[in-house]
């Protein structure tokens, strides 16, 4: 395997964006716009129209996405941007059972992931989960939440992933503060 670096995700970079995203899941429809948009301005919205959504995200400072390469190729993303930038956070309501006021800027959420297909079980989410914690504590976080999957509690495909594996988030210092589901904990890292 090649070495993996990990570069800030920007509209010059966005033909890299969008090879890492359309590898495989649901990142060639969803755009990481799942997290910015309310369910019915979702519904409403096309696969184009949320592709251009996130062109313009990252024309915003601090830069919301991370692309991994390998080789010199885009294989992984990961959005991370504080929790009041991600709106859909505080309407969910198992999300709402994080100790951490809702409306606090300083509170940053990773809350995407994607790894090509072709790239996966070499170790680029632990990478991209790296890069995030370094990326939102340069920006401000006091704290990095995330929102992954208990894989030891249910079994889970690829595709639902993108909200992380529990293991990779305890392996990068992260803790458990709230399990809202059986397979849905909140884990938490202050820096």
């Amino acid at each position: 395997m090649s070495e993996i670096v990990i570069e800030s995700a920007s509209v010059e970079r966005f033909g890299d964006v969008e090879h890492a995203l359309t590898g495989g899941g649901d990142g060639a429809s969803c755009w990481c716009q799942w997290w910015m948009l309310r369910g019915k301005d979702w519904q409403t919205t096309t696969t184009g129209q949320r592709r251009e959504m996130l062109r313009d995200d990252l024309r915003i400072a601090p830069v919301s996405g991370l692309v991994a390469y390998a080789g010199g190729e885009a294989v992984g993303w990961v959005k991370v941007a504080p929790r009041t930038a991600q709106p859909r956070i505080a309407h969910n309501r198992n999300l709402q059972q994080s100790p951490e006021p809702m409306d606090d800027p300083s509170v940053w959420a990773v809350t995407c992931f994607v790894v090509r297909r072709e790239h996966r079980g070499e170790g680029i989410a632990g990478e991209l989960l790296d890069a995030a914690v370094t990326h939102a504590r340069r920006h401000g976080a006091r704290v990095i939440e995330g929102y992954p999957v208990d894989t030891t509690v249910k079994k889970t495909s690829s595709n639902d992933l993108y909200h992380g594996a529990l293991s990779t988030f305890l392996d990068a210092g992260f803790t458990e503060v709230a399990r809202p589901a059986p397979a849905r904990p909140i884990v938490s890292l202050t820096v």
